[in-house]
């Protein structure tokens, strides 16, 4: 079945960078907008930033300037750079990606966890 597999959450110190990919694996006939949201602790989860096939981006006010998405539509995979984190950016990172197998379904991945701290 089709799946969201996400790698790159970590630790990293105020200021510094991580890069975050999600892969969407299985029988795939067509991928619509991909992106990332954030869910904080006691928060409700919000968009980080998204793309659609076609390279058009957008992003939350929040990290404008400082995150980059992009995405590969021969590998199916969508990458977010961040950069300039700060405490706030703390967070799990959830993939998500309306694809199209037998029908057009909306996806998650499982997260992956984001800590901005010295």
């Amino acid at each position: 079945q089709v799946q969201l597999v996400e790698s790159g959450g970590g630790l990293v110190q105020p200021g510094g960078s991580l890069r975050l990919s999600c892969a969407a694996a299985g029988p795939i006939f067509n991928i619509n907008t991909m992106g990332w949201y954030r869910q904080a602790p006691g928060k409700q989860r919000e968009l980080a930033a998204t793309i659609t096939r076609g390279g058009i981006t957008t992003y939350a006010d929040s990290v404008k300037g400082r995150f980059a998405l992009s995405r590969d539509n021969a590998k199916n995979t969508v990458y977010l750079q961040m950069n300039s984190l700060k405490p706030e950016d703390t967070a799990v990172y959830y993939c998500n990606a309306e694809i199209q197998s037998t029908r057009w379904i909306t996806y998650w991945g499982q997260g992956t966890q984001v800590t901005v701290s010295s």
